[in-house]
C-alpha cells in the first residue's frame, strides 16, 4: 500500500538511536573540553615537579650552609681559645722569667757586696778590686748614670708610603731594620759614647743586634718599636761627632724617604742598667788538643 509506514523501519531507526546513546554517553562538546583541559594540565605537572625539586635543592643547600657555618664557627672558637691559652702561657712564662731575672740581680748584688768587703780588707785585695771595677765598666757589667744623647728610631706611620716611587705600604722599608740600629750604635761608639743601651738593654763588647721575623733582638731578647738608643757621654761633643758620621747620614736619608722617625735629643742625665755577664769560655792554642781516638805514642 502506497504511503503506509513500515513498522520494521521504525524499529530499525529506534534501535540505531538507542545504540548511539549507549555507545556515546558523553556529549562531543564535553569530550572536546575535557581533552583541551588535559592538554593544558600536562605541561603543568612537570613544571610543578621542577618547582618542588628547586625547593628541595634550596633546602638542602641551606642545611649545608648552616652545617658549614656551624663548623667554621666552632673552628674559629677553638682557634680563639687556643690563642688565648697561648697568650696566657706566654704571659705566665714572661712573668716567671722577670721574677727569675730580678732574683738573679739581687744575688749578683749580694755577691758583689760580699766580694767588695773581702777584697777591701787588704791592700792587695783593694788593688784587685780597683782592677775589677775598671774591667766591669769596660764590659758593661755595672749600671751607669750620666749625661748623653737619646736617639729615637721608629717605624713609619700606617698610612705612609714605603716606596717613594709609589710602592705599596707594608714592605720592609717602612720598618726599622736591625742594620739601622747597628749603624746608629756603631756611630755612637765611634763618636765617643761610654755606654749604650737600646730600650733598656745594655750593650756590651759581645752584644749582637739581629732581626728575627718581625722582631729585633738585642742579645737574643726582643725590643719593640719605637727604639730608644741611650748613649752616655759629653752631649755637645757626642752630638757633633754623631751628626758627621756617614752611617748616620745614611740612616737619615732612609728615614726621610721611607717615612721613618729619626731624631735625637741631648739629655742631662741618663740611667743605663748593667748588661748580662758574657758566658766565659776557656781558650786553648791551636795544636794542643789531641784527637781522643789517636794513638798517644810518637809513632801513632
Amino acid at each position: 500500500m502506497t504511503g503506509s509506514r513500515r513498522p520494521g523501519g521504525v524499529r530499525s531507526l529506534g534501535a540505531s538511536l538507542l545504540d548511539d546513546v549507549l555507545a556515546e554517553t558523553l556529549d562531543p562538546a564535553y569530550a572536546q573540553a575535557a581533552a583541551a583541559r588535559a592538554a593544558r594540565e600536562e605541561p603543568v605537572r612537570p613544571r610543578r615537579r621542577g618547582q618542588v625539586l628547586v625547593a628541595l635543592t634550596m633546602v638542602v643547600a641551606g642545611l649545608l650552609i648552616a652545617v658549614t657555618y656551624n663548623q667554621a664557627a666552632a673552628k674559629e672558637k677553638g682557634r680563639q681559645e687556643i690563642r688565648t691559652a697561648l697568650v696566657r702561657d706566654i704571659q705566665d712564662e714572661s712573668a716567671l722569667s722577670d721574677d727569675l731575672a730580678a732574683q738573679l740581680e739581687d744575688l749578683r748584688a749580694e755577691v758583689g757586696r760580699t766580694s767588695d768587703d773581702l777584697l777591701a780588707a787588704t791592700a792587695v785585695g783593694q788593688r784587685a778590686l780597683d782592677a775589677l771595677a775598671r774591667a766591669e765598666q769596660g764590659t758593661a757589667a755595672v749600671a751607669v748614670t750620666g749625661p748623653g744623647l737619646l736617639v729615637t728610631l721608629a717605624n713609619a706611620e700606617a698610612d705612609a708610603d714605603d716606596d717613594p716611587v709609589g710602592g705599596s705600604s707594608g714592605t720592609s722599608g717602612s720598618r726599622v731594620q736591625d742594620g739601622d740600629l747597628q749603624k746608629v750604635v756603631n756611630a755612637l761608639w765611634a763618636s765617643g759614647a761610654e755606654a749604650v743601651s737600646i730600650n733598656g738593654q745594655r750593650l756590651g763588647p759581645t752584644s749582637a743586634i739581629r732581626f728575627a721575623g718581625e722582631a729585633v733582638l738585642v742579645d737574643f731578647r726582643p725590643v719593640t718599636n719605637p727604639y730608644e738608643i741611650s748613649a752616655i757621654g759629653e752631649p755637645d761633643e757626642l752630638a757633633a761627632a754623631f751628626l758627621l758620621d756617614p752611617e748616620v747620614r745614611s740612616v737619615a736619608w732612609v728615614s726621610k724617604n721611607y717615612g721613618l722617625r729619626f731624631d735625637f735629643a741631648k739629655e742631662d742625665e741618663l740611667s743605663l742598667p748593667a748588661a748580662s755577664p758574657p758566658e766565659l769560655r776557656s781558650a786553648e792554642p791551636l795544636g794542643t788538643r789531641r784527637n781522643p781516638g789517636a794513638d798517644p805514642s810518637p809513632g801513632g
